[in-house]
Formats: structure tokens, C-alpha cells, sequence
């Protein structure tokens, strides 16, 4: 299966939702007029586009109504897909390389997020697909099993692993991982962290300093720090984002569990609140369900009948 259609399989309890209530709110051959405004506004709220997007779709949608550009209902869903497909630039979607190896990718996120699975995922992306040397530092040493799980993926994806005990200090594992990574030649270091509730201020402090010791052996390291979200969860996924990005400077999303999600209109309106691009989406559990996002990709799966 291609990537495109695994994304279309993925976004199929998103698209339902979806595309049912265009199909009731938008029959073919149907004026348009305030009403089907109205009603288009409240079924693209329910997807969890957003309600700021939401409305400004909606005021060019209606801008261009009233000046007889668009006359029909029909006519409607192709302009959403161009503009949607604007509203995300290219080049803020790219990995920031550092300009001399180790890149560092600094990888947080709450528990049960799907945190684990995505760095899986980001390091088979790496070494199968852009062809690098990727090391995994398990600097969750607070969750039990965290570590365990760690190895065990990387073990499967076969890329090496820094790590230390249970309860050691995040911190010097992240140290020990930069530095085996410059001795090693590695191009590029995952570093995993707590799944701190966001709640957790001192838990968060960690994060801090965690990229300082990072920075005082690789300068300007992190070079990336990927927040995944759970897409299952919609717009709450994005008030942890924003309370993240107070402690951490996110430059990108890791969209996790879009398969299973009936939420993943979340990802339309994510970058222009938070003003971090998502960078991949996840699409089930196997450590290939991984992708780097592509808007015009996703807003055909998930608006295509």
C-alpha cells in the first residue's frame, strides 16, 4: 500500500465525519446562500479544524459568494482544498540539519501520546529512508519500563541506544549520548524524554536542562525539538502544545494515532495557532507508519470522497 492511501485509510474516521456532513450540508446543484454558510461553518467545527481557521475559510468562502465567483454548493470543497493547501509553506516542513553532524532531535510529549512509538518510527524514518547513522538516548528515566521500551524498538529498527538506570539523571544520559555520538560518527541523536504531565512545572524545568547540557557539548543542539501530540484528542492536543512551548521551543509536530482518530481535522488549523509546523504524522503501530507531512496529500485524503 502507498503512502497516500495508507494516509486515505488513516483519515477514514476523520473523512467520514467529515465528508457526511459536506454531503448534507452541500448537495450538488444547491445555491449557495447564508444558511448553507452557516451550516458548512458548524460541520467544519465539529472536525476540529478550529474555530479561528474555521472562520476566516469561511469569510473567503463568502467574500468570493458574494462577488459570483462561486455560485454552487458543489463548487465549494475545491476551493477549501486550494486554500487549505496554501496555508502551509514548504520550507518550515524540512528537519533543520545542523551544519555538521550530530543533528540533534530533542522528542517530548505527554504519556500516552504515543510518544515511544513515534520515536521509533522517526529513527527508521532516518536510517531507511534519508539513509543516516541514528542514535536513540532514553533520557525517560523517570517512567518505569520507559527504557525497556526504548531498547526494545531500537533493538528492532537496529540503531544503537545510549542509556542509563532507572531514576539516573536525564541529563547526564543526553551528555553521554551526545558524546558517543561525536565519537562515533553519528549523524543524527533522538533524545527521548519524560512524559511529564504538563501540569508538572518541575518536571518541565528538566526539559530545560536537559538542552542546556545538550548545547554545552554540541553548540546550537537541539537542532529540533518534536512535540507528538495525539491526534485522538483533537483541540486539546493543542492547549498542551501551547503550555509546552512555554517551557521548550517546539519547531515541530509529530502528529501520532492519526489513524485512529476521528479528530484529524486538528491538523488544519494547528499551525496557524501555535506557529510550529507539523513535520510527521503517524498511522498505526508498525515502525514504517511513519511519513513527513504532505498538505497536498492530506487535504485530498481527507476531504476526497
Amino acid at each position: 500500500m502507498g503512502f497516500f492511501d495508507r494516509l486515505k485509510q488513516g483519515l477514514t474516521k476523520t473523512r467520514d465525519k467529515i465528508v457526511q456532513g459536506f454531503r448534507a450540508v452541500l448537495p450538488i446543484g444547491k445555491a449557495i446562500d447564508a444558511q448553507v454558510l452557516d451550516d458548512l461553518e458548524q460541520t467544519m467545527l465539529a472536525a476540529d479544524m478550529g474555530p479561528a481557521i474555521v472562520h476566516e475559510l469561511l469569510e473567503q468562502i463568502r467574500s468570493q459568494w458574494k462577488k459570483g465567483l462561486i455560485k454552487e454548493t458543489q463548487e465549494i470543497v475545491p476551493f477549501l482544498q486550494q486554500k487549505l493547501i496554501e496555508r502551509f509553506p514548504v520550507e518550515d516542513r524540512q528537519i533543520r540539519w545542523a551544519a555538521t553532524k550530530p543533528t540533534v532531535i530533542l522528542v517530548t510529549g505527554v504519556n500516552g501520546s504515543g510518544k515511544t512509538t513515534s520515536i521509533a518510527k522517526l529513527a527508521h524514518h532516518l536510517t531507511h529512508v534519508e539513509q543516516k547513522k541514528v542514535l536513540v538516548a532514553a533520557c525517560d528515566t523517570f517512567r518505569a519500563a520507559a527504557v525497556e521500551q526504548l531498547t526494545i524498538w531500537a533493538d528492532r529498527i537496529g540503531v544503537p541506544i545510549v542509556k542509563h538506570d532507572q531514576g539516573s539523571d536525564p541529563a547526564a544520559v543526553a551528555f553521554d549520548a551526545c558524546e558517543a555520538a561525536l565519537a562515533r560518527g553519528i549523524d543524527v541523536v533522538i533524545v527521548d524524554t519524560a512524559g511529564r504531565l504538563h501540569t508538572q512545572d518541575h518536571l518541565m524545568r528538566e526539559l530545560a536542562k536537559i538542552q542546556r547540557v545538550i548545547d554545552k557539548k554540541i553548540p546550537g543542539a537541539p537542532h529540533e525539538v518534536l512535540l507528538v501530540l495525539d491526534a485522538t484528542i483533537g483541540q486539546n492536543a493543542v492547549n498542551q502544545a501551547k503550555i509546552f512551548g512555554q517551557f521548550v521551543k517546539v519547531s515541530g509536530l509529530f502528529l501520532a494515532k492519526l489513524d485512529g482518530s476521528a479528530k484529524g481535522g486538528v491538523v488544519i488549523g494547528i499551525r496557524d495557532q501555535l506557529g510550529v509546523p507539523v513535520k510527521f504524522v503517524g498511522l498505526g503501530e508498525t515502525p514504517d507508519a511513519i511519513a513527513p507531512f504532505d498538505p497536498a496529500q492530506f487535504v485530498t485524503a481527507l476531504l476526497e470522497n
